[in-house]
């Protein structure tokens, strides 16, 4: 079993779209990221690895047939492995979150639970689509649960993790095509989507920290309210929205597997600058460009192993 092989297996170039759950839930609540937050962080990369080695795992007939080239198929991981990896993680993912408080195990259960649903038995149903839009959901509620105080920050991050939520529910109805293609209506919709994802980040929403009093510099008399926007939420928002564009609408043009396979690997590309607009509409532009640097890398990684 080669480390290529696992890097298969794990889609590494998708775990770059990881993090950004994490800190762009932290960026919606009161208090700086720390320590709880690196290990929420973490944490969800944990289970988000589980999820894609416990998917191949649950579709190595259907591989078999359909991508005889996948790890599992092709002999190079063995499907015991594979399962052994997802388990594994998965416990791992939720020792961290507890690690990093109640508050975060309290989600990071319920987001391994959507986890192991969706690969084992939703995937294939209408409820697919929405289950995978959970689980992003609640991997950003992971990050505000870690960063801020007990009550009340999950409830602060629900408008992000609503956006993630709806980016992640069209981009996943549209996979559901990938290898077979002839769908017009998913990537219509998901173009929609993501323009009118678009439109709501350009508007001025409550957001997290962008709302609320935040501190203010050394020896100054507390906190303060922030004012205006910061220019890099509309530079981030644009980025998002032409990168999630263009693969959509020409999938939308001519369904074919294969443009339909661009258009699931621009989606998911473009979830980093969701993340990271996400995080500076909130008042974090530290943050959104720690995010918006991972998008290269995962571009690069991309050009030698598949996303999707």
């Amino acid at each position: 079993m080669s480390a290529r092989a696992w890097a298969e297996l794990l889609r590494l170039p998708a775990l770059f779209t990881v993090p950004g759950d994490v800190l762009a839930g932290a960026s919606a609540v009161p208090g700086r990221p720390g320590g709880r937050t690196l290990l929420a962080a973490c944490s969800s990369l944990c289970l988000y690895a589980a999820g894609m080695a416990l998917n191949d795992w649950a579709d190595r007939t259907e591989d078999a047939v359909e991508r005889p080239h996948r790890p599992l198929p092709s002999g190079r991981v063995r499907p015991a492995a594979a399962l052994t990896a997802a388990g594994a993680l998965t416990a791992a993912g939720l020792a961290l979150a507890a690690r990093a408080g109640r508050p975060a195990l309290a989600v990071a259960t319920p987001l391994a639970a959507t986890v192991w649903a969706y690969d084992l038995v939703l995937k294939r149903t209408p409820a697919g689509p929405v289950a995978m839009a959970a689980a992003r959901g609640l991997d950003l509620l992971l990050g505000a649960a870690a960063t801020g105080p007990a009550r009340g920050s999950v409830r602060r991050a629900l408008p992000s993790a609503a956006l993630l939520s709806a980016h992640t529910l069209a981009l996943t109805a549209v996979s559901r095509h990938e290898t077979t293609g002839g769908a017009v209506l998913p990537p219509l919709a998901a173009l929609t989507t993501s323009g009118a994802l678009g439109l709501l980040l350009a508007r001025e929403l409550p957001a997290g920290r962008g709302t609320a009093p935040t501190p203010g510099p050394p020896g100054s008399a507390g906190a303060r309210p922030r004012t205006g926007r910061h220019p890099l939420d509309r530079v981030l928002t644009a980025a998002y929205t032409a990168l999630a564009a263009r693969p959509y609408l020409h999938a939308a043009l001519h369904p074919s597997p294969q443009l339909t396979q661009r258009a699931v690997g621009g989606g998911i590309r473009a979830t980093i600058p969701l993340q990271a607009a996400l995080c500076a509409r909130a008042g974090a532009p530290v943050a959104a460009l720690c995010i918006a640097a991972l998008a290269p890398l995962a571009a690069r990684f991309a050009r030698k192993v598949s996303v999707t």
